[in-house]
């Protein structure tokens, strides 16, 4: 075979995300220097792979072993914008099936926001059922940001068009839910279900905030989304709170008399 010929059979295999032994052994052998650079790539894609495939079992622990006794509809819950300045708090249930699989599945925090809008999409179309809630800014003003973030997923957990059998949610247990849950510190990065609601969460968030923008143009939403950059300080500093910050929140409260 030609080299050209070689590179789109690599080409081929390392697009199924596994390459085959054979294949690896023989470009390992050739004589050509190129082909074995080839090898060596190859090589490193299917460790890439295999690594993934790890960590994607261990992220499907909990559902796994919950399925196994006998409980299908296992909803994670999580929610986005405890630290914000501005905007709501969103929070997201997600029954994933069975089985289910997504690459590059993981915490919100991890992944680009190119990378959440993309599995967002693909989690809103695999999963069993889904659902976001929010609180308001009003909300978190009345209640404190902890007690709208459980109000957020419990709206979130309603939503859903499949009840629960059991809720698995990410950090503190839900009060007054009304389901089995099992609190998980750290969920996002161990719980398939509680990950894909973390960037669904993220995602309507960030939504949100670049839609403020429109609105409220001097802040800077659709940059910062609310949490407290330079950026949006100085902006505090200059024009003073709009409706959508958080009054009770340190910095808002230090520049609420400020601007217009």
């Amino acid at each position: 075979m030609t080299v050209a010929e070689i590179r789109q059979l690599v080409r081929d295999s390392a697009s199924s995300g596994l390459a085959a032994e054979e294949l690896l052994r023989a470009l390992s052998c050739d004589p050509r220097a190129g082909v074995r650079n080839m090898a060596g790539m190859l090589e490193k894609q299917r460790r890439l792979f295999l690594e993934e495939q790890k960590r994607l079992e261990n992220l499907y622990l909990y559902e796994d072993r919950l399925a196994a006794l006998g409980m299908e509809a296992v909803a994670g819950v999580d929610e986005a914008g405890r630290g914000p300045l501005a905007g709501p708090v969103a929070a997201a249930a997600v029954i994933l099936p069975r089985g289910a699989r997504i690459h590059e599945l993981n915490d919100s925090k991890r992944l680009s926001p190119a990378k959440r809008k993309a599995l967002a999409l693909e989690i809103k179309k695999i999963s069993k059922a889904w659902a976001v809630g929010m609180s308001t800014v009003e909300e978190i003003q009345e209640l404190n940001v902890h007690r709208a973030s459980m109000l957020a997923m419990r709206r979130a957990l309603e939503g859903l068009e499949t009840e629960p059998g059991h809720v698995l949610v990410d950090g503190f247990a839900i009060p007054d839910l009304g389901f089995p849950q099992t609190a998980i510190v750290g969920g996002d990065g161990k719980s398939a279900s509680i990950a894909a609601a973390s960037i669904l969460a993220k995602v309507a968030r960030d939504d949100l905030m670049e839609l403020a923008h429109f609105l409220y143009p001097e802040y800077g939403f659709d940059r910062h989304k609310g949490y407290p950059t330079p950026d949006h300080v100085e902006a505090l500093r200059r024009y003073g709170p709009c409706p959508l910050h958080r009054q009770g929140f340190g910095p808002v409260r230090e520049f609420g008399g400020a601007g217009g």
